[in-house]
């Protein structure tokens, strides 16, 4: 059974599952992280959803580097949870089931391709705090213990 966290699930609402992929990034005692300012002002583990015909590993190559600038290398699969959300940006309630992998911060390349994101290599405890869902926190703090 994969964990779930946050909000509980509505009763009578329909929630569309959504696979994703996400990164824990390491250097040194930062992560990188990723900052979304819309819709939520949220700070975020990179990564996201993985389109059709997609393995996971090349969506969190292809997400990170939109998000953050910067390639990656998956290392190894850390596990999964999921959590459900309303995501105003495509009108959908959704179940995301969250894969998390460790990778490796291979170069940066340019500024996110992605609007309203930005990037940052944030301290390791502040990192944690920064999160804005329980799953990346707990994901986050689990790996460093």
């Amino acid at each position: 059974m994969i964990r779930r966290f946050g909000e509980a699930r509505v009763a009578g609402q329909h929630y569309t599952r959504r696979h994703g992929a996400y990164a824990i990034i390491l250097r040194g005692d930062s992560a990188l992280l990723t900052h979304q300012a819309w819709p939520d002002d949220e700070w975020q583990l990179p990564g996201g959803g993985i389109d059709a015909g997609e393995s996971a590993p090349q969506a969190l190559r292809r997400e990170v580097l939109e998000e953050t600038g910067w390639r990656v290398q998956p290392l190894r699969r850390l596990g999964a949870f999921r959590r459900l959300c309303y995501m105003p940006d495509y009108d959908l309630w959704a179940e995301k089931l969250c894969t998390l992998y460790l990778a490796r911060a291979l170069r940066p390349v340019g500024p996110p391709s992605e609007p309203g994101h930005r990037a940052e290599w944030v301290p390791l405890p502040l990192a944690v705090a920064r999160l804005g869902n329980a799953g990346d926190r707990a994901f986050l703090a689990a790996f460093l213990r």
